[in-house]
């Protein structure tokens, strides 16, 4: 994959160690990877600068998952 056809995906989890977790597995794997904590901060990245992919946690607090695929697909 070359640097103009790097994918970019979204790792959205409330729990730190399973951001670490995949953003290791798929970074090796030559995908740039953009985190977030939580789903307010999810919708910002997105609305900033969409990814390919978003992988996201369904069971987070204040915003869940199913929240912030709702927000982001009526946008």
């Amino acid at each position: 994959m070359s640097e103009e056809q790097t994918e970019r995906i979204l790792v959205v989890d409330d729990h730190p160690d399973n951001i670490e977790i995949i953003n290791a597995r798929l970074s090796s794997r030559g995908f740039v990877i953009e985190t977030a904590s939580n789903g307010q901060e999810a919708l910002d990245l997105v609305h900033a600068n969409p990814p390919q992919l978003i992988l996201l946690d369904v069971m987070m607090p204040l915003m869940d998952g199913y929240e912030v695929s709702r927000r982001i697909k009526n946008d």
